[in-house]
Protein backbone atom coordinates (compact mmCIF):
# COMPACT_ATOMS: atom_id res chain seq x y z
CA UNK A 1 0.00 0.00 0.00
CA UNK A 2 2.96 1.87 0.64
CA UNK A 3 4.18 2.66 -2.91
CA UNK A 4 0.28 3.02 -4.37
CA UNK A 5 0.18 5.71 -1.84
CA UNK A 6 3.48 7.35 -3.49
CA UNK A 7 2.03 7.45 -7.33
CA UNK A 8 0.13 10.71 -7.41
CA UNK A 9 1.99 12.43 -4.61
CA UNK A 10 5.09 12.67 -6.16
CA UNK A 11 5.80 15.35 -9.21
CA UNK A 12 8.87 13.52 -9.95
CA UNK A 13 8.06 11.13 -12.98
CA UNK A 14 11.17 8.74 -12.03
CA UNK A 15 9.58 8.58 -8.19
CA UNK A 16 6.17 7.75 -9.86
CA UNK A 17 6.92 4.77 -12.19
CA UNK A 18 9.19 3.57 -9.70
CA UNK A 19 6.33 3.14 -7.44
CA UNK A 20 4.27 1.75 -9.71
CA UNK A 21 6.86 -0.94 -10.84
CA UNK A 22 6.91 -1.89 -7.16
CA UNK A 23 2.96 -1.72 -7.10
CA UNK A 24 3.14 -4.72 -10.13
CA UNK A 25 5.62 -6.32 -8.48
CA UNK A 26 3.56 -6.98 -5.62
CA UNK A 27 0.35 -7.73 -7.45
CA UNK A 28 2.43 -10.20 -9.57
CA UNK A 29 3.82 -11.82 -6.27
CA UNK A 30 0.07 -12.49 -4.82
CA UNK A 31 -0.69 -13.72 -8.32
CA UNK A 32 -3.17 -10.64 -9.45
CA UNK A 33 -1.74 -10.03 -12.32
CA UNK A 34 1.03 -11.30 -14.57
CA UNK A 35 1.41 -14.81 -16.46
CA UNK A 36 -1.49 -18.18 -14.59
CA UNK A 37 0.84 -19.16 -11.85
CA UNK A 38 -1.72 -22.86 -11.84
CA UNK A 39 -1.26 -25.09 -14.62
CA UNK A 40 -4.05 -27.47 -13.94
CA UNK A 41 -4.06 -28.60 -17.52
CA UNK A 42 -7.98 -27.32 -17.12
CA UNK A 43 -9.79 -25.10 -20.62
CA UNK A 44 -9.99 -21.22 -19.44
CA UNK A 45 -13.33 -20.77 -19.76
CA UNK A 46 -13.11 -16.93 -18.00
CA UNK A 47 -15.34 -14.42 -20.20
CA UNK A 48 -17.67 -16.82 -22.11
CA UNK A 49 -21.21 -16.69 -21.73
CA UNK A 50 -21.98 -19.79 -19.40
CA UNK A 51 -24.33 -21.21 -22.16
CA UNK A 52 -21.55 -21.40 -24.36
CA UNK A 53 -19.24 -23.83 -22.07
CA UNK A 54 -19.65 -27.31 -20.47
CA UNK A 55 -21.59 -25.33 -17.57
CA UNK A 56 -24.34 -25.20 -19.46
CA UNK A 57 -26.85 -27.67 -18.50
CA UNK A 58 -25.93 -26.89 -14.28
CA UNK A 59 -26.64 -23.34 -15.47
CA UNK A 60 -30.07 -24.35 -16.65
CA UNK A 61 -30.77 -26.74 -13.58
CA UNK A 62 -30.44 -24.02 -11.48
CA UNK A 63 -33.38 -22.43 -12.65
CA UNK A 64 -32.04 -19.00 -13.43
CA UNK A 65 -33.88 -16.91 -16.53
CA UNK A 66 -29.98 -14.87 -17.31
CA UNK A 67 -28.08 -16.32 -19.87
CA UNK A 68 -25.07 -14.67 -19.26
Amino acid sequence: MAARREIGRSSDAEATRAARGRVQAATEALGERGPAWWSDGAPDFNRRKIVNTPYADWWTALGSSETS
